[in-house]
């Protein structure tokens, strides 16, 4: 697996978020897999879906992207609005999150881990206050992953500090949680507390 950004993708973009979310979507793109069913490969979905970046053609799961420039994910991840969020995690074909950290001055992988979709309840979700009346999308209300609720079971690395993990590795800890898919809403919760 190669940790490393492919530069060139990146030539015609002068905004750096706009910069990182080009490479962050490629080598994902490149590099990733399908833990699920150990496809190779990941197609991605349209720009701007309602959270959902990419999908498995092979078993049809779907996977949400989130990346920032950082040695690691952190306690608490900044989403977009609250509601979509939390109506997309409630519904049946709710993604898997994929976190990757990168190192801004090397370009390179740091750390990439999925988290499956079973681990995300609305407790996991917190609700931001509404933006100011002076803000441009005045009344707009976001989100934060808390992943602090997540239990330590649910974070699966696939890259971590800087090494990639074996893919059979991966999948092991992978199907080691299928079990919580078969329960539903609060008794998934129940089991997760």
């Amino acid at each position: 697996m190669d940790l490393n950004f492919n530069m060139s993708k990146a030539r015609d973009y002068t905004s750096n978020s706009q910069i990182a979310r080009v490479l962050t979507e490629n080598w994902v793109q490149s590099n990733g897999y399908c833990p699920n069913c150990g496809c190779d490969r990941l197609d991605a979905f349209k720009n701007n879906m309602p959270v959902a970046d990419f999908y498995c053609d092979a078993c049809s799961e779907q996977f949400e992207l989130k990346s920032k420039g950082a040695e690691t994910v952190g306690c608490k991840i900044v989403d977009g609005a609250y509601k979509t969020m939390i109506e997309r995690i409630q519904s049946d074909n709710n993604p898997h999150f994929f976190f990757l950290t990168y190192n801004k001055n090397t370009w390179s992988v740091n750390n990439f881990l999925i988290i499956p979709k079973h681990y995300f309840t609305s407790k996991i979700i917190e609700k931001r206050n509404p933006l100011k009346a002076t803000a441009r999308r005045a009344g707009w209300v976001g989100c934060n992953i808390d992943l602090t609720r997540v239990p330590s079971n649910g974070h699966i690395y696939i890259v971590q500090n800087g090494r990639s993990i074996k893919k059979d590795i991966v999948q092991s800890k992978w199907q080691s949680t299928s079990f919580l898919k078969q329960q539903k809403g609060e008794a998934r919760g129940w089991t997760l507390d």
